[in-house]
């Protein structure tokens, strides 16, 4: 580990909470459905699968993948999102966690999905993410998948340049046991094409 805090952090001194869920508070009002991430990994899943969400903020995502019946486990580092997300739906899982020492909050194995929205990936800390995606890997089952979306330029990400190639995220996740399944521009499924200023990925973990 390098020691330094998470971009998250140094963006938002980790106190992002509450304004985060106002953001959505307004685009559900303005008439815009805030589900896709959700709706994209209900398309992967058998009914009720467990599902962990890797830096879920404010719950969202795994919040919404609860009401349509599955199992949802969320982690997060910033104590200000997930604050709001045990304010919603308290009798859901919330942990508090670094996604680097995944192993430490001592998770039962055996996930059907683990996902990574909202930039997680680019946002860790420097130097975690390879890390990161091993834990990842680790906390799934044999064929579970790994959904990731991330920005791959400055118009997609709240950095002034990205800090993480797609070559470089596909050699960790080869490294850690991954096969890319599928890439889409965009969570409604949009055609992936190189040069793309956003990727969803889907891994899977191999059968051992």
């Amino acid at each position: 580990m390098t020691g330094q805090p998470d971009r998250w952090a140094e963006l938002t001194g980790g106190q992002a909470g509450e304004e985060y869920a106002r953001r959505f508070a307004r685009l559900v009002e303005s008439g815009h459905d805030i589900h896709g991430e959700a709706a994209f990994c209900a398309a992967l899943l058998k009914p009720a699968a467990r599902v962990l969400d890797a830096g879920c903020g404010t719950g969202r995502i795994a919040i919404r993948l609860a009401e349509l019946g599955h199992h949802c486990t969320g982690v997060d580092v910033d104590s200000s999102m997930l604050a709001v997300a045990r304010r919603d739906a308290p009798t859901q899982e919330w942990l508090l966690g670094d996604l680097a020492r995944l192993d430490d909050l001592d998770l039962d194995p055996g996930f059907d999905l683990a996902l990574a929205a909202g930039n997680v990936i680019p946002l860790l800390a420097p130097g975690t993410e390879s890390a990161v995606v091993r834990q990842l890997a680790a906390a799934l089952s044999p064929n579970g998948l790994l959904v990731t979306g991330m920005g791959l330029d400055a118009a997609h990400l709240p950095l002034a340049e990205p800090p993480v190639t797609i070559t470089e995220f596909d050699q960790w996740c080869t490294e850690a046991g991954l096969t890319l399944r599928q890439r889409y521009a965009t969570w409604s499924g949009d055609p992936y094409d190189e040069g793309c200023g956003y990727a969803v990925s889907v891994h899977f973990r191999h059968a051992m």
